[in-house]
């Protein structure tokens, strides 16, 4: 099988612990563009907080899927070809719902993070992204207009509870995990395998010519759509089962492993 699309989740896929790409991975990359394979990276993350990535590996002609795809980037036009919003309303809904789970609560307004509290978790985002905070003392007051996305952060195992009940109480929204400590809420029926079969169908890419490769629950839809779902081998435990293949782990340059195995060699599993 030769593949024309390699997309990638970063935090905890391919980037390792540093937040960084190891050489390791970066080589593959290249020689995978240079076989003419599109590489998409997919993430969670802000698209600001993803564009240097892209430029550090080229993709100035790619695109690049951000918010857990409520957003696609055009990266050779700087142009937004496709995003999906909350309402303020479900925002102010989702806030309300945060007081009474006692989580805490983020979205993303003017390229800064909007909380009403602080958090260590809220912190870690910080430091992920490199976004500015912009802690208000009313969540609803400050956010009076649509936005791409919101994140509720607790302790791992509490979190776990919260996202089952999330799921049931607000079924016309989409709630992914993307850390243990982040439970991301979006616009329903938005995910990465939606804005992959966007991209692929603009591309001309068929589903089965598609690699994804990422490590948590809000990477289990493109896993599933990709005519290769790949986890890394710090996968979220649950999830082990659910994709084609496991290779090496983010600090130990999975993503090289499969341009290795499967665009390089074009190994068949």
């Amino acid at each position: 099988m030769k593949y024309k699309m390699l997309v990638l989740d970063m935090d905890d896929t391919l980037l390792n612990d540093d937040h960084t790409i190891s050489n390791e991975n970066k080589e593959m990359l290249f020689k995978a563009k240079e076989k003419g394979v599109h590489i998409i990276l997919a993430s969670g993350r802000p698209t600001p907080a993803m564009t240097r990535y892209a430029q550090e590996l080229e993709l100035d002609n790619s695109f690049i899927i951000s918010y857990n795809g409520a957003v696609i980037a055009d990266l050779k036009t700087n142009e937004i070809i496709f995003e999906q919003m909350l309402t303020k309303e479900q925002i102010h809904e989702l806030y309300e719902y945060s007081v009474k789970s006692n989580t805490a609560i983020i979205t993303y307004i003017d390229g800064a993070v909007v909380s009403e509290t602080d958090s260590e978790y809220i912190d870690i985002e910080l430091n992920i992204t490199g976004l500015p905070h912009n802690k208000v003392v009313s969540f609803k007051e400050a956010v009076q207009t649509p936005a791409v996305k919101c994140i509720l952060l607790e302790e791992p195992s509490y979190l776990k509870t919260v996202e089952k009940d999330l799921k049931e109480a607000m079924p016309h929204l989409s709630v992914s995990m993307s850390k243990p400590f982040f439970l991301e809420v979006a616009q329903h029926g938005i995910d990465k395998a939606a804005s992959i079969k966007i991209l692929a169908e603009k591309l001309g890419v068929l589903q089965s010519e598609i690699i994804a490769v990422g490590n948590a629950g809000n990477d289990l839809t493109m896993i599933e759509y990709a005519g290769l779902g790949v986890w890394v081998d710090n996968v979220t435990p649950e999830l082990r089962d659910r994709g084609d293949i496991i290779v090496a782990s983010n600090n130990d340059h999975g993503v090289a492993e499969v341009i290795q195995r499967f665009i390089l060699n074009q190994e068949v599993i």
